[in-house]
């Protein structure tokens, strides 16, 4: 009688040794290649190699081995097609009924400093895949598992006897929803390899596969009536959310979560000594300060604009420590978000259980940037914070130029409005914002709104600096900003006005740089 064949080939070796002991006791038999067979010979199970089956040894460096007829046939043999049946009797072929395996580690190795390309290209699996796709065509008769996380349910499986070939009715289901997760890992991979090769080609590629990984279904989309979930690339980002307590994340709130990043990246390179807070609402900074340390930081972005920071999230470049978790004791916030947190700080924060605590770096961005439209997605390389804060391409273009007070605070203008919803304004004091103008139709309306703001906070925008994240295409916003007392304006430049708006800033008495370079955020 020919026993039922599993064939395990892995390099995620995750528990495969506790897999195959399993499946030896139900009386299956292994075949197994390479690493994998010499992991399960070092665990005292008996495994067959591939080379025995396929009557052919491995070659070119494991490049081939199980891309042979005993193999393929093995898998794709329809058990109850008779045809299939004597092709398998007559080249002496034993059907394979469960087929393990997961990938070369591509993705992980390109991920890797300095890696060349020719390492790169050897970690392309060629027979896994093959196999793969072999058995999940296949997978009435044979079951195909991709996933180290699936073995307990495999083994549950067979022990119900709902899993093995030729069982009841109940196998299907799974048999499927396996073979489906096959394709998906298979194009994937398959995404990726084509990322790496075309990632430095001129132009954009002919056509694009974005590989997204399930990462939790939400409570509810925007409103309450519309289903959601949470989707992540394999590009450093959101997979790498770690939530250290409070309620689960909203759909809104992972849209805050992302623009707080957005908003204090400019500041969260490496080596760093400033601490910057963003305080967020509808994906649009209502605060925006730097500090000495995370508290100082927090309570100068809160003095932007406190009303509209209850129930906000409030993202870090730093680590949040305990005096900036009491600092926020008297606020209602929905999500805190940091690069790391003090352990005392945790303590602070868990007091509210609803409070989000979610730890995430804050650096740059990976990869392009999408927007979704109707039956399409619009691309876009992402705003490096090097190109935005090129000072070599700025330019002082009034009479008067900026004393040194005022370039300190044109600077962080400059980086915080570019987080702010275009038409965008920002008035800035000491490295603070002190009133923000988001959203605008026009953009002297987003000027009078960002001096409104301030005033109605209690600040004095009189010597402040005022950021406009593209350029004025009439004087009126900056004779706007003039009768406030604003007293250097940072801007793009690049209207066909700029001349009638650079003798706006001149007659005031205001300095002026163009910066060469927008800052739009739709």
């Amino acid at each position: 009688m020919v026993k039922t064949r599993a064939l395990l080939s892995v390099s995620d070796k995750r528990g495969i040794v506790e897999l195959a002991r399993e499946l030896v006791a139900l009386g299956w038999e292994i075949v197994s290649t390479g690493g994998t067979a010499e992991a399960l010979r070092k665990a005292g199970i008996p495994v067959i190699p591939i080379e025995q089956v396929t009557g052919f040894p491995e070659m070119m460096d494991g490049r081939v081995k199980t891309l042979h007829p005993k193999v393929h046939g093995g898998l794709l043999a329809r058990r109850a097609h008779p045809g299939d049946r004597a092709a398998l009797a007559e080249h002496a072929i034993t059907p394979i009924d469960l087929v393990v395996v997961n990938l070369y580690p591509f993705r992980e190795t390109i991920a890797q400093r300095g890696v060349a390309f020719e390492q790169a290209i050897e970690q392309i699996d060629i027979g896994g895949p093959s196999m793969l796709r072999s058995a999940a065509k296949n997978h009435q008769d044979v079951l195909v598992v991709v996933d180290p996380d699936d073995y307990p349910a495999v083994i549950a499986g067979l022990k119900a006897g709902e899993l093995t070939p030729g069982a009841s009715p109940g196998s299907p289901g799974m048999r499927r929803e396996f073979a489906a997760k096959v394709f998906a890992h298979t194009a994937a991979y398959d995404a990726a390899i084509h990322r790496y090769l075309t990632k430095d080609a001129p132009g954009w590629p002919q056509r694009i596969t974005l590989a997204l990984e399930h990462r939790q279904e939400l409570r509810y989309g925007e409103n309450p009536h519309q289903e959601a979930a949470l989707y992540a690339t394999a590009e450093p980002g959101i997979r790498d959310l770690e939530q250290l307590s409070g309620k689960e994340l909203s759909f809104n709130n992972l849209l805050d979560l992302d623009a707080g990043l957005l908003a204090v990246a400019p500041w969260s390179s490496s080596g760093t000594s400033r601490a910057a807070c963003a305080i967020i609402k509808h994906t649009t900074p209502c605060g925006i300060a730097l500090g000495g340390s995370p508290g100082e930081a927090y309570e100068r972005a809160l003095a932007t604009d406190r009303t509209s920071a209850f129930g906000s999230v409030i993202a870090f470049n730093v680590q949040v420590d305990r005096a900036a978790a009491e600092a926020m004791r008297g606020l209602f916030v929905e999500v805190v978000v940091a690069p790391a947190f003090a352990d005392d700080a945790v303590t602070v924060f868990r007091e509210k259980k609803n409070l989000r605590v979610v730890r995430l770096p804050a650096g740059e961005a990976a990869g392009w940037d999408w927007k979704r439209i109707r039956g399409g997605l619009l691309t876009q390389q992402r705003s490096r914070i090097e190109q935005v804060m090129d000072e070599t391409r700025w330019k002082v273009v009034t009479k008067r130029p900026p004393n040194a007070f005022e370039w300190r605070d044109l600077r962080f203008a400059w980086a915080a409005v570019g987080a702010v919803k275009s038409n965008a304004i920002l008035v800035a004091r000491d490295e603070a914002a002190i009133g923000i103008g988001a959203g605008q139709t026009s953009r002297v309306d987003a000027s009078f709104l960002a001096i409104h703001k301030a005033r109605q906070q209690g600040h004095d925008p009189n010597g402040a600096a005022l950021a406009s994240d593209a350029f004025f295409p009439f004087a009126d916003g900056v004779e706007e900003a003039a009768r406030a007392g604003v007293r250097a304006i940072i801007q793009p430049g690049g209207s066909v006005k700029d001349a009638e708006v650079t003798a706006a800033a001149d007659q005031a008495g205001l300095a002026m740089v163009f910066t060469g370079i927008r800052q739009f955020r739709h």
